[in-house]
């Protein structure tokens, strides 16, 4: 990396024919500015961690389209005569994420200072939001396996309606919204602080652009289990849903491992980012 690194300098030097009798460049697409040349660096730096988010959001764009389908499958009566709306299911991940950001901010990282003098880096919260993500996509599977399990009871096929509440699936949305508590500000605050100043206006455009490829990478794994295995028929109640949660689950562990390993070689852009952020820092 070092030598790239150089390599990259080389893109700044001045040579004979760069520049115009007043000084300014004569081609920029030849000649770089020192500045240039170290956005670049940093964008290399940053961009493993950064490709850890693109696996960290694709388990949670997929469990948002399976969950409204578990969801019409199942018992969605709240009291004798309301009938909860299928989509509506993925609210309590909202309402777990603005909770979480409140408490997190209030009462956990304050917490944690006073009892360790400490508080959590940005990477440790983002890897707190991948522990959570894949315990989130554990949990989904053993709920759809336990659906499943009452739909061969009753000897249910198709999207028929089992027995079985929607409720079932409220802890999962509220882990994965607590996750998403941790790493979204997590990750945006990490790229703000990092990038140099020239670029700080995109940092919230990377989390943007890593949701965006996990919405098309989500899809694009869906569609390919679908042709590949007989897990996603047309009736759910067919299939093995829950294999589809191992999968992501499984998924979510090689990329947290991999997030480790991103984190312990990466090395702050600057000293004061390597102390602990202040609890006040959401």
């Amino acid at each position: 990396m070092y030598v790239w690194y150089r390599f990259l300098n080389h893109a700044a030097l001045v040579t004979q024919g760069d520049t115009n009798p007043d000084g300014s460049i004569k081609k920029p697409w030849n000649l770089c500015t020192l500045q240039q040349v170290e956005d670049l660096k940093t964008l290399i730096r940053i961009s493993p961690i950064w490709s850890t988010g693109i696996l960290l959001h694709t388990p949670i764009a997929t469990q948002m389209s399976l969950v409204v389908l578990q969801a019409l499958a199942m018992d969605r009566h709240l009291g004798p005569r309301y009938q909860i709306p299928a989509g509506t299911t993925m609210i309590f991940v909202t309402i777990s994420t603005c909770l979480s950001l409140a408490s997190i901010d209030r009462f956990l990282i304050p917490t944690f200072h006073k009892l360790t003098r400490t508080s959590p880096t940005l990477l440790r919260r983002i890897g707190i939001g991948h522990v959570l993500t894949i315990a989130s996509m554990a949990l989904s599977a053993l709920v759809e396996s336990k659906r499943l399990a009452a739909a061969r009871t009753h000897n249910l096929t198709g999207n028929s309606i089992v027995p079985m509440s929607v409720f079932w699936m409220v802890p999962q949305l509220l882990v994965v919204g607590v996750g998403e508590a941790f790493m979204f500000p997590g990750q945006v605050m990490f790229y703000y602080q990092e990038f140099p100043k020239s670029i700080k206006s995109t940092a919230a455009a990377m989390v943007a652009v890593i949701i965006g490829i996990a919405f098309y990478l989500g899809t694009a794994i869906v569609d390919l289990i679908r042709k590949t295995t007989g897990w996603l028929p047309d009736g759910i109640n067919d299939g093995r849903m829950d294999n589809v949660y191992w999968v992501l689950t499984i998924a979510g562990l090689v990329n947290f491992g991999y997030f480790l390993v991103c984190s312990w070689m990466y090395k702050y852009q600057h000293d004061e980012n390597k102390e602990d952020i202040s609890s006040n820092s959401f």
